[in-house]
């Protein structure tokens, strides 16, 4: 017979589980629900692809693409800062810094981590934007660029904490074996330690580009609130996250076509971020199978 104490233990993470399972559903639910009523008034249609976005506009216009073009504008500008600087600093750490090293820079490089987005943001458009002005003609003042460069400063540390760590749960007998045929420590690094934890390592960009993909706060500040079909990281962009922190603290009416814009967008969002978990999990299969 099972302990007292053990049926305790089970009862409490089954309901744990059961918790974050029906919190899921009551999400979905939610955004199901609500979006319903607006597509009921908006075809689904005129949503997908038409290039305007303009429901707080006396013509109204609900083309998702301009909010999705400048979503994944800002997160591709983040991924281009975030991944080599991310996958450099933790190559360092795991094969070059001593011991003593690592367990000084690491807490120190996961301190970015800690700091309120809102930061970020004011120090985006109080420092980032005023500098790229200074050498890159016809930038705004809000901007796409300087967002993403900031959101890949953001993210650095969970891509190349995470790197780390796959890079470090690497046996040491592939490095023993690797030096024992000549080659050099770079060599070892980025030609057999890599490779070995690529599955770790792709997992780490994947949530990356999936914390880019849902940040607020930033882009609210300085990308700016224009929604523009573009890919110019020149210009002012909004991302489907500051729209729904714009309408969410305006005067908008509840239960109207338009305040229900944000539950359309909420699930778009739900849909991308759910597709990167799943093709997260399927890089990691596919790469522990090729490396098993």
């Amino acid at each position: 017979m099972k302990r007292k104490g053990e049926r305790i233990v089970e009862g409490v993470l089954a309901f744990s589980a059961l918790v974050t399972v029906l919190t899921t559903v009551g999400i979905i639910w939610v955004l199901v629900s609500e979006s319903w009523g607006f597509f009921a008034a908006v075809p689904l249609k005129d949503f997908l692809f038409d290039t305007e976005w303009t429901p707080l506009f006396a013509q109204k216009r609900y083309g998702i693409l301009p909010l999705l073009s400048g979503t994944l504008l800002t997160t591709l500008i983040a991924i281009l800062t975030a991944v080599p600087l991310g996958i450099v600093i933790a190559v360092y750490l795991s094969e070059y810094a001593s011991k003593k090293l690592r367990n000084t820079l690491k807490p120190l490089l996961e301190v970015l981590a800690a700091v309120p987005t809102v930061v970020y943001g004011f120090f985006a458009l109080t420092v980032v934007t005023p500098f790229l002005q200074s050498f890159i003609p016809g930038i705004g003042s809000f901007n796409a660029l300087s967002a993403g460069l900031v959101m890949g400063i953001m993210i650095i540390p969970l891509i190349s904490s995470l790197s780390e760590d796959a890079l470090y749960a690497v046996p040491r007998s592939l490095r023993e074996a690797s030096y024992g045929m000549g080659a050099t420590r770079f060599q070892t690094a980025f030609k057999v330690i890599v490779p070995a934890a690529s599955s770790g390592i792709m997992v780490s960009i994947i949530l990356g580009i999936a914390r880019a993909v849902g940040e607020t706060m930033v882009v609210a500040i300085a990308a700016g609130q224009q929604p523009n079909l573009t890919f110019d990281p020149r210009e002012s962009v909004e991302t489907i996250t500051a729209y729904i922190v714009q309408v969410s603290l305006g005067d908008v009416e509840h239960g109207s076509v338009e305040y229900r814009t944000i539950f359309a967008a909420g699930i778009t969002l739900f849909i991308i971020t759910f597709l990167l978990n799943n093709l997260s999990f399927w890089l990691r299969r596919k790469f522990q199978q090729k490396y098993a």
